[in-house]
C-alpha cells in the first residue's frame, strides 16, 4: 500500500512520518510519536478516551484520518504538561474528578476545548461540554467539580493578571 508523507505540529513540535491512507490519528499520536497518554478505549467514536484538540476543536481522534491532519495543530494531554499543572489538570486532583484515569485525559482536552470557548461555563454548559467521554468510574458529579474549579482558577488568576 502506498504511503504518504505528513508533518503535523503535535504540542508544539512538527511531528512527520510516512503513513497509510487508513491510519487513524489516534494511532498515529500514539505509535509514531510515542504520545501515550491519548487512550484508546473502543476504536468507534462512543468513549471520547482519545479526545485531543485538532486546531482548537475537540476530536475524537479515533474519527480522524493522520492525513487528515496534516499541516494541522494537535494539542495532547502531553501539551498540558508545565512547571505547574494546568487548573483542569489541578481540579481533577483536588476534587477528586478521577478514579481509574482511563477517561482523564480525553476527558480533559474535551473540558479544555469548553473552557477555551466558555470561560464561566454552568452546570449543564458542562455536562453538554464533556457528553461525548464516558467514565465508568465517577458518577461525572466529581468531574463537573473538577471543571468548575479550573474555571474559578482560571478567572481568579485573569483578574490577578489584569489588575
Amino acid at each position: 500500500m502506498a504511503k504518504k508523507s505528513i508533518t503535523i505540529n503535535i504540542n508544539g513540535t512538527p511531528r512527520s512520518g510516512e503513513v497509510e491512507d487508513r491510519l487513524l490519528l489516534v494511532h498515529f499520536i500514539r505509535d509514531d510519536c510515542a504520545l501515550t497518554g491519548t487512550h484508546i478505549g473502543c476504536d468507534s467514536t462512543h468513549c471520547g478516551a482519545c479526545t485531543v484538540l485538532l486546531d482548537g476543536t475537540a476530536v475524537k481522534s479515533c474519527t480522524v484520518l493522520a492525513v487528515q491532519a496534516d499541516g494541522r495543530e494537535v494539542s495532547t494531554i502531553e501539551g498540558m504538561e508545565g512547571a505547574a499543572l494546568h487548573p483542569l489538570q489541578e481540579g481533577f486532583f483536588e476534587e477528586h474528578g478521577l478514579q481509574c484515569g482511563f477517561c482523564t485525559p480525553g476527558m480533559i482536552m474535551s473540558a479544555k476545548h469548553l473552557l477555551d470557548n466558555n470561560p464561566k461555563p454552568n452546570e449543564e454548559e458542562i455536562r453538554c461540554g464533556i457528553s461525548g467521554n464516558l467514565c465508568r468510574c465517577t458518577g461525572y458529579q466529581n468531574i463537573v467539580k473538577s471543571v468548575q474549579y479550573a474555571s474559578n482558577k482560571i478567572q481568579e488568576s485573569e483578574s490577578v493578571g489584569g489588575e
